[in-house]
């Protein structure tokens, strides 16, 4: 695992030991971030579940001005502040170990919202990522043409609108699928 483009290109990741995480292959990064050209300028992101920090790092390496890692994992907050550390991004990171729930309050309560927010939520536990998509959605934790990009496995049928949120893409890949939702724009 590396990173693929911008100023970092090229340094390798580490991603946690165990079978509960599934890092993003690069093959399958690359293809977001070509879907997602151009990045917004002075862009903040948030990485929740964010495992090794790959796609975050990714988005710090493309010019993100700040990146939030979020996991609850011990292991996983270790292996992305030595992933900062190794690319020197510390500086443009903050790195929480909380529960998703617990953290959307609370970015909600410091008026914090985001232009990407990266959902990769342990497989299977659908109930987990429906509740975070609606509470995101509901509190509107996205700026203006903000996207929420979500990575699930390819069975998991998610809907077409959710709150007032519509999927603008979805892709493919084997087994995984990432749907990109946006927010509808309201006529006059």
């Amino acid at each position: 695992m590396r990173v693929i483009s911008g100023n970092k290109k090229g340094h390798r990741l580490k991603a946690p030991k165990g079978f509960d995480v599934r890092p993003t292959e690069d093959k399958i990064k690359e293809s977001i971030f070509n879907i997602l050209k151009p990045l917004k300028i002075e862009f903040t992101v948030l990485d929740l579940f964010a495992g090794s920090g790959s796609i975050g790092i990714e988005f710090l390496s493309r010019g993100a001005k700040k990146v939030y890692f979020i996991d609850v994992k011990q292991n996983s907050i270790d292996i992305i502040k030595e992933n900062l550390r190794h690319t020197k991004l510390e500086d443009k990171s903050t790195v929480l170990k909380l529960e998703a729930n617990r953290v959307l309050r609370k970015f909600l309560k410091d008026n914090l919202k985001f232009d990407y927010i990266y959902l990769d939520p342990p497989f299977k536990n659908h109930e987990l990522l429906f509740n975070v998509v609606d509470y995101i959605t509901k509190h509107d934790l996205l700026e203006k043409n903000g996207l929420i990009l979500i990575e699930h496995e390819k069975e998991l049928n998610l809907k077409l609108n959710i709150n007032n949120f519509y999927r603008c893409d979805y892709r493919n890949y084997g087994s995984k699928s990432i749907s990109f939702y946006k927010k509808q724009e309201v006529l006059k």
